[in-house]
């Protein structure tokens, strides 16, 4: 099976992870990461589009045609937000890019990225985690061939990624020593298995909508030399 994704916020750490793994799988055709602002990469397999508002696609539409998955990484953080700012960034964006896909390419597998924690009831205390979850929701009930919904908690970066949050990265780099006792964790992830799990969710298909850090190891391990 050949993929032609669609990849979104890979100027993010977990968005990079993913599009560094799509790069070298045999199985990745084609990819389309649609940013605000330049990656500054070349590749055979990759295309860019610079867009700026998420809120309205109709300038880019056409170039979202023909594709088979979606692998949806954009996220903000949630300090310094109300419910509903958050909600407008968050739901509101991934809603609108959920509508023009399923529109485009209906037979499209979307995967989401949330988080560890996310409210799939949408009544919980946690703000955030009520927002995540009806987003979740939301692509789940939308009708694509198939969507797994991403839930990362503690993730290692690889491959020289690293976050755009500057606290995250001071901890990865004291951590750093020991990082090989960190990767033999179950309910911890490495950046380069969170990317192969979403490769993998379109080829293997998986029992799972939502995926844990457990869900994630497991998943990125599948192979299949006839795929």
């Amino acid at each position: 099976m050949k993929i032609k994704a669609i990849i979104t916020g890979t100027t993010g750490m977990v968005g990079k992870s993913v599009l560094l793994e799509c790069l070298e799988h045999a199985n990745v055709e084609s990819i389309l990461v649609i940013n605000r602002t330049s990656l500054g990469m070349t590749h055979p397999k990759l295309k860019e589009v610079i867009h700026s508002n998420f809120y309205d696609l109709s300038p880019v539409k056409e170039e979202l045609k023909g594709y088979n998955a979606c692998f949806f990484c954009m996220g903000v953080s949630v300090v310094g937000l109300n419910e509903e700012q958050y909600s407008k960034i968050t739901f509101d964006i991934t809603r609108h890019f959920a509508d023009v896909l399923h529109e485009l390419n209906p037979d499209m597998v979307f995967n989401y990225v949330s988080g560890t924690g996310t409210d799939s009831t949408e009544k919980g205390r946690s703000m955030w985690a009520r927002v995540k979850g009806k987003t979740e929701n939301y692509i789940l009930n939308k009708g694509f061939k198939d969507a797994y919904m991403f839930r990362p908690g503690a993730i290692i970066p690889e491959k020289g990624i690293k976050s755009k949050t500057g606290w995250y990265n001071f901890f990865y780099i004291i951590s750093t020593p020991i990082f090989p006792l960190l990767k033999k964790m179950k309910n911890i992830t490495t950046t380069s298995k969170l990317g192969q799990a979403m490769i993998n969710s379109i080829l293997f298909g998986y029992p799972k909508k939502h995926l844990e850090n457990i869900d994630i190891n497991a998943l990125a391990m599948k192979t299949n030399k006839h795929v």
